[in-house]
């Protein structure tokens, strides 16, 4: 089932022709699509050392090719700075038989991807997770700020895209309840200045093996924004326990902690009605982070703490 109404369609057979045209060093590799919860590209394995990856929505081709452009360097800042492997940027595709957009060609990273309850109760996963949002943290902004739109800007900035969540979720979520919980996060102050973030440490971006975070994926929007926005993991793969571990190891104050949940909620909202039918595994971690929003006694009361402790 299509996950968008204008999603395009690549299949092995496309990619093996395009892989031939464009790039005769890898025409004898094998071809396999990777099944997974992605929601923006198409990825299939060449051979075992690279990933093509194809956007699964249409748009101008030139400004595409320019959009891959950017996250192939942000790609490169990002591996310069995280301590846990993540890909770089190998190719660029262009458009050919069978699909007519610009695609890309990266590094790839073996390992189990995360969900959202598997490593939920281990202090060395949240270890690691505080050990890469803090070398994130540190990376030079070079002077930029946010300039993009949603996640990572102002809060209110979202209104109309939550009224439509609200709207879809009416038969699926409680509301009322998921309403007024917003009305207190669309106001909450800024928590500092922008700093650089992944943008989106969702389980699906995340490889683990044992307890262990051993990569970091989709680092394409490497980029300045709210210092709070990589605290979605905490909300999209964390027990509460490990939550105020994670809080304690970063040094977060109440207000900035409160904008990380309302990040992960504006993320989760859009998830659970979006993704119901094409994509499950999406739908249900949207459903997985609002439930642990709604249960955490401090978001849920509105009752924010003046202290750094969890």
């Amino acid at each position: 089932m299509k996950m968008h109404p204008d999603q395009l369609h690549v299949d092995e057979e496309i990619v093996r022709h395009l892989i031939a045209e464009q790039f005769p060093r890898w025409h004898a590799e094998s071809v396999r699509h990777v099944a997974g919860a992605g929601t923006v590209n198409a990825i299939f394995r060449i051979g075992e050392d690279v990933a093509a990856r194809f956007p699964l929505t249409p748009g101008d081709p030139e400004e595409l090719a320019e959009s891959l452009g950017k996250e192939a360097a942000a790609m490169d800042e990002l591996a310069a700075v995280c301590p846990i492997p993540t890909p770089v940027h190998v190719a660029h595709g262009r458009p050919g038989q069978g699909y007519p957009m610009p695609w890309s060609v990266q590094t790839w990273l073996p390992g189990r991807v995360g969900t959202p309850d598997g490593l939920a109760h281990s202090a060395d996963f949240a270890g690691n997770l505080i050990t890469v949002i803090r070398a994130l943290r540190e990376a030079d902004t070079g002077g930029g700020q946010f300039a993009g739109a949603g996640r990572g800007g102002d809060l209110p900035d979202s209104d109309e895209w939550m009224e439509t969540c609200f709207r879809e979720s009416t038969r699926l979520l409680p509301v009322d309840e998921l309403r007024a919980l917003w009305e207190r996060f669309r106001v909450l102050p800024g928590s500092g200045p922008d700093r650089m973030t992944h943008g989106d440490l969702i389980p699906g971006n995340l490889l683990v093996d044992g307890e262990r975070l051993t990569g970091v994926l989709d680092g394409g929007g490497f980029s300045p924004a709210d210092p709070a926005l990589d605290l979605v993991a905490a909300w999209h793969l964390l027990d509460r326990d490990m939550r105020g571990v994670l809080r304690e190891g970063l040094d977060i104050g109440s207000i900035e902690w409160s904008r990380g949940a309302a990040w992960a909620f504006q993320q989760s909202m859009g998830l659970v009605w979006y993704y119901r039918d094409s994509n499950p595994e999406m739908s249900m971690l949207g459903r997985s982070t609002l439930s642990r929003i709604l249960s955490d006694p401090e978001i849920s009361s509105g009752d924010r703490r003046p202290t750094h402790s969890s």
